[in-house]
This record gives C-alpha cells, structure tokens and sequence, in this order.
C-alpha cells in the first residue's frame, strides 16, 4: 500500500507527544520514561510483548490512567486529563478490541449514548441524516436505522468509529483493530483508515500481526518491559522479522517447520448437529466434520458463526439438539465433560480466565485439576500437595511458565504464561484429541511461536487436534485442513499444504467466511 503523502509531516505539525511517561503499579514498572510522538494524518503502530507496557501508556493518553511522572502534550498545549471525558474533549478517542455496543438499539442511539445533546426529545431522523453525512464522509458505510444486532462485526467495528467522530476526536486510538475481521472487511478497514489520515485525522494502530503493521502504518514505535526500543520508526523497509526482534529480543520463527501429516484413522465425527446460542437462536445447522489421528483440521471463520457454540458441545459445555458427536466411535454428545476427558480429550478454551483457569488458585491447583483423582496426586483419597507441588514444578521447567513459586495465583500471571498452565495441564495428560479454540488470542510474538510448537508437537506425537481460531495465518501455518463456518454451517474445506498458500486459496477462503458455499466459488484450486 502506498503511504500517504501527508505521513511526511514538520515538527509543527505534531499532534500528540507523550514526553518521559512513567506508571508504576505494585511490584510493576509499566512504563519507564517513554516518549512517543504522533504527526498529523498518519497510522502510527505501536507493538510490544503481552506486559510491554503499550495498553498502560494508551490508557494513560484515553484519560483512563493518570502518569506517576511526565508529560501529555496535545496541539502545544501541556493536559492533565483525569478520565476519558477530558480525552474526548482534547480530541482522543479509543476504540476498544472487544465493542461497547448496546445490540438492541440503533446505531443512531448507539453514537448518541451518553452525549448531553439531544436532551429531552431525540428527533432520531434529524440526527440518523447526521450520521449518515458523517459515516459518507469517511467512507464508513452503515445504515443510521439498523440495530446493532444486525449488523456483521465490521459493520458494528464503523460504529465504534463513528461514535469517536461524532464526539470530534481528531486522534483514533485502535485497539487490534483486526482481531475478528475477514480479509475483505480488514482491506476495506484499511481503506477507511487512509481516508480518515487523508482528511487530517491521526490514527495510533496497536497490533499484533506484524505483517498489517508493514502495510498499513506509516511510523512504528516499539516497546520492551516498558522501555522504547524503537520510537517512530519509517515502515519503509523495515521488515516483520526486525520489528519481532526489537519486541522480545530474540530471532522468531514465524512458520514452523512441519512434516507432511500422515493421518490416521478418524478420532473425532461431527455428525449433522443442530444447537442454538445463549439467547435461544440457531446457532448451529447441521454441521458436519472430522478429525483424524495426527492432524490439525482448523476451522476458519469470522467470530460469532457457530465456533464457540461448536467447540463447547465436542466438550460437553453445552447440548445438541439433534445429531451426534462420536470420539474413538463412542457418543460423547449431550454427556458430561468428565466423560469426554476420560474418553482421552484435552481442551483449550477460548476463556483463558473465566473457562480456562481458576484465577484465585495457585499454579499447582490449575495444572492438577485433571488429575487430582489420580495417583501419586491422590493417595487413598486424599490429595498429596507435596507430589502435587512437585508434578507443577516438573511442568513449570517442561513449559517455560515463568512464574516466582508454583504457589503463585494464576491471575498474577501474563496472558502467555497463564496460556502456558493451560497447555501444561492439558497436554500432560496425553491426549489422543484435543479441542484448540483461539490458543493464540492475544498473545504476542514470542509466545505464539511457543503455542504453535507444542500443537504440532501434538500432531506429531499421533493426536488429532481441531484448532478454532480467527488468525488466517496461524489456521495456514499449523492446519493440514481448513474448513470454513458461516451461520453455524460448513461453506466448505480446503487441504492446505507445506507451502504458504496461493492469494487464489486466500480469496476463496475470505469469500467463505462471508458465506459464498465452496461450489458457487468455482474449481480450479
């Protein structure tokens, strides 16, 4: 993508410098005296490890945090803002990863929400023709009158934006602004970002993927432990393999050398299943796939058609309402989760929180939650803590979980190394299946390169594993076969080979995520 003109831009013309920005919280250096600079109409990224310190010093330029020491500099003007409001109001505005949307209402009452103006009366058609000129303007195509509810997830990602325009914000904060699009919707959200850049607006870009960050920002900052290893660097020939070093310090391998898969005989058979969502609606509709010993089958879609929904009932999370699910040929549909487990299925969830972990607990009670009942942990009933102890440290060395004592509650823990108990407990009990649902989400560079070692390790090792993810390159890198959910249906598969894929195989796949079946694409791949 050609870089805008106005990205080359004088002293005067910065909008926001952020100037020797300190934050400490308890036990943490978040931020250590980092400067950063943001020019009128460019994407500037910012990059850093899960902990780098990024999200704490974007918080503190939203108003959400306040500095322990340094600056905030907007237009020449120094700002104490003591919450998001006093942003708002300088011209700072934040559009989060997860959306705050209210689905039952307009989008037109969506941007309204919480302003002071319209007061007693809300003359909804003087302000959806309002919105409407506005979302023209910046290209961001959306109907004022639809509800939230249904619009597809790009589509409610434009009202995010249009709520910071309206309010005025002149800077765009954009938090994994790509996290759940499909490729069409990321290339059209490119385009709007150059257009808003084109009409004087800047934009701070925080990304994990690495190749978006090349194509898209005109300057990169990087940060490491809180320190500024790179600070507004030109994205002109700077190369993905560069910015992860400067991120962790380190070479990272991006794709993992594999071995050509040998699959076995079927492991896991999805036979026609029919489930609805937690609001009652269709979720699923006869969805049918397998899985094989030895391989990783991936499932490729936007968020929100059917995968949750799909990986809770393989693990007896939720009920079928009809159809059924066979593990080594043993119905493990409509029963409980134990019996799943002891059928040999390991499961990662995509609540590394709430589902995955219990967070009060130490890391020696969250890697024995599946084998507390079992010897030498359990002993004529009774849990022996002092082999329990002993079997968390052997997985604390064996996973790289870095962590001050086993007894250390998980919620101390980094999103990686809390991804790492998961992963320990669960591959340690040497599963023959295992269920993988967004294993990577949010992790940084480093740690994804651990993730994909010990998937494929599983592959190699004989197990079967379905990995559910949203991240085209990781479903490319680790699958032997793709196949591709929309509205809770298969649109159709595809074998992914050795090789990176064709732009032909990416298209197909992107068309499918926005429900064209596979046989109205045509053949030839």
């Amino acid at each position: 993508m050609v870089k805008s003109e106005s990205a080359i831009q004088t002293e005067e013309n910065t909008v926001v410098r952020m100037a020797g920005i300190v934050k400490r919280f308890p036990g943490v250096l978040a931020n250590d005296h980092v400067d950063f600079e943001l020019k009128r109409g460019e994407i500037h990224a910012l990059l850093g490890e899960n902990g780098a310190g990024k999200s704490t010093l974007m918080n503190i330029l939203a108003g959400l945090y306040r500095p322990d020491e340094g600056e905030i500099i907007i237009r020449g003007e120094v700002e104490n803002f003591s919450s998001p409001r006093d942003a708002i109001n300088a011209g700072i505005g934040m559009v989060h990863q997860h959306f705050m949307l209210v689905p039952s209402q307009t989008v037109t009452e969506n941007v309204l929400l919480g302003l002071d103006e319209p007061r007693f009366f809300m003359r909804l058609k003087e302000y959806d023709t309002k919105i409407a000129s506005l979302s023209e303007q910046f290209g961001l195509k959306v109907d004022p009158k639809a509800n939230i509810w249904q619009l597809s997830v790009g589509e409610q990602q434009r009202v995010e934006i249009l709520k910071m325009l309206y309010r005025g914000a002149e800077v765009l904060i954009m938090d994994e602004p790509t996290a759940v699009l499909a490729p069409q919707e990321i290339k059209g959200l490119f385009e709007i970002l150059r257009s808003m850049t084109e009409q004087g607006k800047s934009i701070i870009f925080i990304s994990h993927k690495l190749n978006e960050v090349v194509e898209i920002a005109d300057r990169i900052s990087v940060l490491r432990r809180g320190k500024a290893t790179a600070n507004g660097l030109s994205s002109e020939g700077v190369t993905t393999k560069e910015l992860a070093r400067q991120m962790v310090g380190r070479e990272v391998i991006f794709r993992l050398e594999k071995q050509a898969s040998n699959p076995g005989d079927i492991v896991l058979d999805v036979r026609k299943v029919f489930a609805e969502n937690d609001k009652g609606l269709s979720a699923l509709s006869g969805l049918s796939l397998q899985v094989r010993a030895g391989e990783i089958v991936g499932v490729a879609g936007v968020a929100g058609n059917g995968q949750r929904e799909l990986a809770q009932l393989i693990s007896g999370l939720r009920n079928c309402a009809q159809g059924e699910i066979l593990l080594h040929n043993e119905k493990i549909s409509n029963r409980s989760t134990l019996y799943g487990i002891e059928q040999g299925m390991a499961y990662v969830p995509e609540d590394r929180t709430q589902v995955g972990s219990a967070p009060n607990l130490s890391v020696t009670d969250n890697v024995i939650m599946k084998t507390y009942r079992q010897p030498p942990i359990s002993r004529g009933g009774l849990l022996d803590m002092s082999q329990a102890n002993r079997f968390a440290e052997e997985l604390k060395l064996a996973y790289d979980i870095i962590v001050p004592t086993v007894d250390t509650p998980v919620r101390l823990l980094s999103g990686g190394n809390l991804q790492r108990v998961i992963l320990a407990r669960e591959i340690s009990g040497r599963p023959d299946f295992m269920v993988a649902v967004q294993p990577t989400r949010g992790l940084d560079v480093g740690a994804i390169e651990g993730v994909h070692r010990l998937l494929l390790a599983q592959r190699d090792e004989g197990a079967g594993v379905l990995l559910v993810s949203e991240e085209l390159e990781e479903l490319f890198a680790l699958s032997d076969r793709i196949y591709v959910i929309y509205e809770g249906k298969i649109m159709g598969e595809v074998n992914i080979g050795l090789e990176e894929p064709s732009d032909q195989v990416v298209d197909m796949i992107g068309l499918m995520m926005t429900g064209t079946p596979m046989e109205k694409i045509g053949e030839g791949l």
